[in-house]
């Protein structure tokens, strides 16, 4: 018999909530993470995007506050505004059945209004410049905190947010409980984790990642001057939504103009964006009015949006962490999805090496490209087969959109 939240001892009004919305048996990081938080314990915890870590902390933490808390008692940071919001969306239903009031906060909306709202609320969710913004005026303060949460860790080092987070995790309470999820706990992410926890339980969810998903991988060798052609033709391909991402807020913005020129429904999403814009531009998205979203890692970041068919790798990602975040926001919850990555020869020794790390030997094989040594000596070779498009529709993929008007997805694999 399967595991369920009620066995990691989850309260029964949180597993009553989460069985409205048919969440009964916890994801693996649920199942690692959930008894030592509500057993009071720090916790590390080093889990991707895509493996069900709000649920990880948010449930625990909803169980481990009471309705008669002194306010705000539990505190989640966040990189993003997308993210902070996201959390928020997931966890209220559960707060509510507990009678506890949640709130974001983060940039781009009223400071007055949103601090009466965060200071009447047991749980913050906020992006660490906006709650600092708050602190400073005296909208509220971190005196009562029970409960931190620093959500996608690594992500807000990588975004410069290390001095902020210092003030602010200096103004909770020592004797806090703390919970730190990041996608790496080496590094800067490891260092400043031992420094927010005390005697912390450590766990490392490492999933076969994108490989367990019903996933897809094709990597195509695609010169620069040929991306734009070929990325229409995959566009053009049976699909849902396409989800491509580039480098650089510029290239975003470029990518997306390109694309609406060619009698594609486009959108760009980057960290230029009004926050009233990268709302309305994920809304579009999400409800298939626009049914490709141009975007850039950081904007992307938390993004968790149903009918993804499609990933493409418009520019190579940067590693491995990359890659996985980024082809993660398809093939969720038991969908199949396709993820797509464009490699030009003098991108291929870099890409070559995620692949072999994640163990998509054959899939990179299909460029042509001939692998980089063992010993890391050498570049690879141009396509053996003379075919710079290596890859192609895999399995004859019908040719047209069919957006979220057409019935099926793209034919996938166990990867």
């Amino acid at each position: 018999m399967s595991q369920t939240f009620a066995d990691l001892g989850v309260s029964a009004a949180a597993c009553d909530a989460l069985a409205k919305r048919g969440i009964t048996a916890p994801f693996a990081i649920q199942q690692l993470v959930v008894a030592d938080v509500l057993a009071g314990r720090d916790v590390l915890a080093k889990s991707p995007t895509g493996s069900g870590k709000t649920l990880a902390f948010g449930v625990p933490l909803i169980d481990r506050i009471s309705a008669e808390a002194r306010r705000p008692a539990g505190l989640v940071l966040a990189p993003t505004r997308e993210l902070a919001t996201q959390i928020v969306d997931e966890l209220r239903g559960i707060a509510h059945a507990r009678a506890l009031k949640i709130t974001a906060v983060y940039g781009g909306v009223g400071l007055q209004q949103q601090g009466r709202e965060a200071a009447k609320s047991h749980i913050v969710v906020a992006t660490p410049g906006r709650l600092e913004d708050q602190l400073q005026r005296g909208a509220f303060s971190l005196r009562n905190v029970e409960v931190l949460v620093l959500d996608e860790a690594d992500r807000m080092l990588d975004m410069g947010f290390r001095p902020a987070v210092d003030r602010i995790v200096s103004q909770c309470p020592s004797d806090r409980q703390t919970l730190f999820f990041s996608a790496t706990l080496d590094g800067d992410a490891g260092r400043i984790a031992q420094e927010y926890t005390h005697d912390a339980a450590r766990h490392e969810h490492v999933p076969t990642e994108v490989k367990a998903a019903q996933i897809e991988h094709r990597f195509l060798a695609v010169e620069r001057e040929e991306r734009i052609k070929t990325l229409i033709r995959e566009l053009d391909a049976e699909r849902d939504l396409a989800l491509i991402f580039v480098r650089t807020k510029r290239g975003a913005d470029r990518l997306a103009k390109r694309l609406g020129n060619e009698g594609v429904s486009a959108v760009a999403m980057h960290g230029d964006k009004s926050q009233r814009q990268r709302e309305k531009a994920l809304a579009s998205f999400e409800a298939g009015r626009v049914d490709t979203l141009v975007a850039t890692d950081v904007a992307a970041r938390g993004i968790d949006v149903d009918g993804v068919s499609h990933v493409i790798n418009f520019d190579a990602p940067e590693d491995r962490e990359a890659y996985v975040h980024r082809i993660g926001r398809t093939g969720r919850a038991g969908r199949t999805g396709v993820g797509i990555t464009f490699v030009s020869a003098e991108q291929a020794k870099d890409v070559h090496r995620i692949a072999s790390d994640l163990e998509l030997h054959r899939e990179f094989g299909e460029t042509g490209f001939t692998p980089a040594p063992r010993n890391g000596g050498g570049r690879p070779g141009g396509p053996r087969n003379g075919n710079r498009h290596g890859g192609g529709h895999a399995g004859g993929r019908p040719k047209g959109r069919s957006g979220r008007r057409g019935s099926g997805r793209s034919t996938s694999r166990q990867a």
